[in-house]
């Protein structure tokens, strides 16, 4: 806190109503001297009352930019006396409130014509709390072409107190663009193909870099479900005459040179949000669970369909940090690591080389300097971010340099962990240690997973409900559809490692919520918030992915594959429906429907179900030995004989003594196979 906020004790000058919110970035403003309000309907209240327009801010923890703008404008006493008597002032965590922020972030790109981000800058109407402005980040100090802040507020101000009947025009404007975002559904006999697959295919090999992997030109993201479809790419041709090898290579590239790059924690592992640059060297330092959880599954395919180690040691490094450094000792796992330290971006990774050269002997330093480029110029700010410029020499003694290096960092100033635990992206860090679990051989991995579910079950629901979020022994807002379709998908790649008739009922649980209250039954698809939710001015659906999965594309792909386990068609005509909802926009820009496309290409190839029965230990051999194969469309459950309560759809694959399996595809399933051989040669033959 800036010292001229407290008082000559140490205490805190002033303290506004963000005081009791669990959210750590809410907390971090609870000392401004702005009068911030946490979203609710104290603030839209008084609003009312006082016919002053809202200033909504939204950012989160681990933000930058949001420090910055914290620092220069909410903590300064004269620009706060300005918000004080000039708005009503509401922060919203954005990773509490998706979907308050999702509504927001869109209305700013519809009324600036610019891309969004945080922290996202909005001033609604006092009593309809429809966007008349906004924007992202504004500086205190006018440059970069961007206003000072306090000229912003009183030019805003005024505006709403003198053009009151332009604004209700172009709100009227703005909701009816709202009411048009989601095209219609294509018609019941439109046939869908695999020509979106075939143009997103064509769209990536065109913005491919062949040199340093990845797509386009800085930033750079890491795009997990792109690299888990082009991987899914390959795999689909490689029975044919001509197997896509080059999206096998175009996938491996990029994850080799994410994982030797700066984006990639060389010493502690654990990837960073992005790449500023086109080599991966320099990311942006937060650390964010779902990047993490996506990153972690997709190495640990790549591991298997490659064969290289490389990709598996990343993603043992990258769970092995996730589970020191994020799984909390009640089980779940907190939300992310700030960028900044001691107020400086990157400043707990970097390094001066001469801290270097004093930490290790002239052995260790002989290898680890010019694997990380301590032999060349400086690579951040006068200091050096570790990436990887030379193949390794010497493992051990590499390895030796890491943990001294590792333990001086530790003793820094370590940046800020945002401890809240979120549903939705513990879902996919389960879903991420599930499918290493198989690829590594691990069995701590998916102990860590179950560990992380068994806590969702036991605190996050709660009287048929998933809640989104936990801190401090206090779990609640109702949970968004990520937080359901992220969970049941989780739960499926577990089942894999080990069965749990528990947790395949909690899944369907899972699913039946997401129809009662998420489904819009008349278009298609589904919508982010249930129908109990709290009334925004935009119930929103969307299809395209961001920052993590589609919702309506996780929810297409388990709904199918529920409906295989289950033999329940219905599940499988929702399936159908979401892709016809969202088929237009998918046809349009198939690129920005990775995981859509992904549940387009199981509806179009049905995946393979093995059901294993048996003894435990027999049938957990022969899974063991099948999970050696990159078979992405194939769901393999070893279920042993004493299973209890499986449902009918499994229960009627009946064990006979001795291990079995039962070969499905679709509602088609083969006589029982008493052999790991002869099951193998049966996959094989692809009959």
């Amino acid at each position: 806190m800036n010292p001229k906020l407290r008082n000559g004790d140490g205490s805190p000058k002033y303290t506004n109503h963000l005081i009791s919110e669990s959210s750590p970035y809410l907390q971090q403003h609870a000392h401004n001297p702005v009068d911030w309000y946490p979203w609710g309907e104290e603030a839209f209240e008084r609003a009312r009352l006082e016919k002053k327009p809202i200033h909504l801010s939204v950012g989160y923890a681990a933000c930058h930019w949001c420090h910055r703008m914290g620092h220069e404008s909410f903590e300064d006493e004269s620009v706060a006396r300005v918000l004080n008597e000039r708005f009503i002032n509401i922060k919203v965590d954005r990773e509490e409130r998706p979907d308050v922020d999702r509504i927001y972030q869109i209305a700013q790109q519809m009324l600036t014509q610019r891309s969004g981000g945080w922290p996202l800058t909005m001033f609604l109407t006092h009593d309809s709390h429809q966007p008349f402005f906004g924007g992202t980040y504004f500086p205190k100090e006018a440059r970069h072409g961007l206003p000072a802040f306090t000229d912003l507020l009183h030019r805003v101000s005024e505006y709403y107190r003198t053009h009151q009947s332009e604004l209700r025009q172009q709100n009227d404007a703005l909701m009816s663009a709202f009411n048009e975002l989601n095209p219609p559904p294509t018609p019941g006999d439109t046939q869908l193909t695999d020509a979106p697959l075939k143009a997103s295919r064509e769209l990536l090999g065109r913005t491919f870099d062949g040199q340093f992997g990845g797509f386009g030109r800085a930033p750079k993201f890491p795009s997990a479900k792109t690299i888990e479809r082009l991987l899914r790419d390959w795999h689909g041709t490689s029975g044919q005459p001509q197997p896509d090898l080059q999206a096998l290579y175009m996938a491996t590239l990029t994850l080799r040179r994410m994982g030797e790059g700066g984006i990639n924690d060389q010493l502690g592992g654990g990837f960073s949000r992005y790449s500023v640059d086109d080599y991966w060297m320099i990311p942006h330092f937060e650390k964010m669970l779902y990047d993490n959880g996506a990153l972690l599954a997709v190495y640990a395919d790549a591991a298997v369909a490659s064969g290289d180690s490389f990709y598996a040691d990343i993603a043992a490094r990258t769970a092995d940090w996730a589970i020191k450094e994020m799984q909390s000792p009640e089980g779940g796992f907190y939300s992310s690591y700030d960028a900044d330290s001691e107020g400086h971006e990157g400043k707990f990774y970097v390094w001066d080389r001469d801290e270097v050269r004093g930490a290790l002997n002239e052995a260790e330093y002989a290898v680890f300097a010019p694997r990380f480029g301590l032999d060349r110029e400086a690579n951040f700010e006068g200091c050096w971010h570790l990436h990887a410029f030379q193949p390794v020499t010497d493992e051990k003694l590499l390895e030796s340099a890491r943990q001294k290096l590792l333990a001086i960092r530790s003793r820094r100033v370590w940046p800020g962990r945002d401890d809240k635990i979120l549903t939705s992206w513990n879902a996919l860090l389960i879903r991420g240690l599930a499918i290493a679990s198989r690829a590594l051989g691990r069995d701590d991995l998916a102990q860590s997973a179950t560990t992380a579910l068994c806590f969702i079950r036991n605190r996050l629901w709660s009287n048929g409900r998933l809640l989104a979020t936990y801190k401090d022994g206090h779990a609640h807002l109702n949970a968004y559809l990520d937080d359901y379709v992220f969970l049941v998908d989780a739960i499926l790649e577990l089942q894999q490692v080990r069965f749990d008739s528990a947790e395949l009922e909690f899944a369907g649980e899972l699913i039946r919520v997401v129809l009662d209250h998420f489904r819009d039954t008349e278009l298609g698809g589904f919508y982010f918030t249930s129908d109990d939710h709290e009334s925004l001015i935009h119930r929103s659906k969307s299809f395209a992915d961001d920052a993590t999965p589609a919702g309506n594309g996780i929810a297409a792909f388990v709904f199918q594959r529920m409906g295989h386990l289950m033999a329940e068609p219905r599940y499988l005509q929702v399936a159908e429906h979401t892709l016809r909802a969202a088929w237009l926009s998918i046809e349009k820009y198939p690129h920005a429907h990775t995981t859509l496309l992904t549940a387009l290409d199981e509806l179009l190839n049905p995946p393979e179900t093995l059901i294993l029965r048996g003894p435990r230990a027999e049938i957990t051999t022969w899974a063991r030995e099948l999970h050696k194969l990159y078979a992405p469309r194939r769901i393999v459950l070893a279920i042993p004989d004493d299973a209890e309560n499986l449902p009918p759809a499994l229960a009627e694959k009946s064990p006979r003594g001795s291990a079995v399996a039962y070969v499905c595809k679709g509602s088609t399933c083969s006589a029982p196979i008493d052999s790991l051989s002869g099951l193998i040669n049966k996959l094989r033959a692809g009959v």
